[in-house]
């Protein structure tokens, strides 16, 4: 016989099921919560992760939508950007002065810095003048509005979400007030635009005076910067890369970031240094960029370079980087002028990726970007057509990946 008692614990374990169960089904997505439901459980996962109440109450509560962030994150770029139109806005002569200035103004603490981190001060002074036109432009977006406004969005909920608990667990640590913190409409902040998972971890205390202000302090963000290239891995006495030669036989099928060869490799291949001196015998591994088609410059780049990626993934980004480090550290310009590149729209870019893929050239999703696998299958069609296989989606190449059929691909295929 089953007792009283008994028949109370299966009615409560009944009832806490149905409970569960009509929770279960009354759970709000991020794509179907409102903005007061997403300000909730922004509060909810707050307060776990440690934020104080009158953080969550007095400050996450009362923030406000900002709808036209989203649109800066779904705008997308009517042209594909060339790297003559992206190299060329970004080294400039101004950055490089101003770069070489900044260096006499802080040499010894940058000393100081390279000695601590490995990190030599033109790479440092490099990043800080493409991240913020070395301080003078850090932003002028509300953090907190910014991350909430993109944490209630469902496109990146997660990755925000985190990044605005990291944003509130900041504004605690270094006792800072809501206006203080502005920056990028995505959330970066500082001289460096640091997001905050990495103001958290990797920012440091540069001028010593007992809190890290990477808004303010132009020694913090620069010691966070040698912080934060340090633990994603550069590699002490080692540069970025450099520009090389290259012969006229040369075989373009070589060039890509997953081609990594050794230097002496290169050298069995003729490639030079632009000085024409050979890349001597070395197990040192590099990759060979060709972002701008033949015509234009090619760079061998080294493992330091792909930790510059790690703190942005465009190659473009990387290239421009590395070389206006050199430049503030005395070296000269390219040896090859930007070439003059056809400009594309997204459309158009996507219609020949489509096209590419139609000839079975497989370059993925047709998004309209160059990526590596664009690339791969630009360099594979041109070789079936008996172009330079460089890559680079030239007019040539263009126009005559759009006048083939693909019953004419067939026939050359099998012929």
């Amino acid at each position: 016989m089953v007792s009283f008692s008994s028949y109370k614990i299966i009615l409560s374990a009944v009832s806490l099921s149905l409970v569960s169960l009509f929770s279960s089904a009354q759970e709000v997505t991020p794509e179907q919560e409102t903005f007061p439901q997403c300000i909730d459980r922004l509060q909810q996962r707050a307060l776990a992760a440690g934020v104080s109440e009158v953080t969550t109450n007095n400050v996450l509560a009362k923030i406000e939508l900002m709808p036209k962030l989203l649109e800066y994150d779904r705008n997308q770029p009517e042209f594909v950007q060339t790297f003559t139109g992206y190299f060329s806005k970004r080294v400039t002569n101004w950055r490089i002065d101003k770069g070489r200035e900044k260096f006499a103004e802080h040499r010894a603490f940058l000393a100081k810095l390279t000695q601590e981190y490995g990190v030599p001060a033109h790479y440092l002074l490099a990043f800080w003048g493409l991240e913020t036109n070395f301080g003078n432009y850090k932003g002028n977006t509300p953090t907190l509005r910014a991350l909430t406004t993109l944490a209630c969005d469902q496109r990146r909920s997660r990755y925000f979400s985190s990044e605005l608990v990291q944003a509130l667990i900041l504004l605690e640590r270094e006792n800072l007030q809501p206006e203080q913190m502005i920056g990028s409409w995505a959330g970066a902040m500082g001289h460096t635009q640091f997001m905050p998972t990495a103001y958290l971890k990797y920012a440091r205390d540069g001028d010593g005076d007992g809190k890290i202000d990477l808004w303010n302090s132009e020694k913090d963000a620069l010691a966070s910067a040698a912080n934060f290239l340090k633990n994603l891995g550069w590699k002490a006495g080692f540069r970025w890369g450099r520009e090389v030669q290259l012969p006229e036989s040369f075989d373009y099928q070589l060039a890509g970031k997953s081609h990594p060869q050794t230097l002496s490799f290169w050298n069995e291949q003729q490639v030079t240094q632009v000085s024409g001196k050979g890349l001597g015998d070395s197990d040192l591994k590099s990759a060979l960029l060709i972002p701008a088609g033949y015509t234009g410059s090619a760079f061998l780049v080294y493992a330091n370079f792909d930790v510059i990626l790690r703190w942005n993934n465009s190659e473009y980004y990387g290239i421009a980087v590395g070389h206006l480090a050199d430049r503030i550290a005395g070296q000269g310009n390219l040896s090859k002028p930007l070439p003059d590149l056809p400009k594309y729209t997204i459309l158009e870019m996507q219609a020949f990726q489509e096209k590419l893929n139609e000839l079975g050239f497989e370059v993925g999703v047709a998004d309209g970007i160059l990526g590596p696998a664009t690339r791969k299958g630009v360099r594979d069609f041109q070789i079936s057509v008996g172009l330079i296989a460089d890559g680079y989606p030239s007019k040539n190449t263009v126009d005559a990946a759009m006048s083939k059929s693909l019953k004419a691909n067939t026939v050359d295929g099998n012929s």
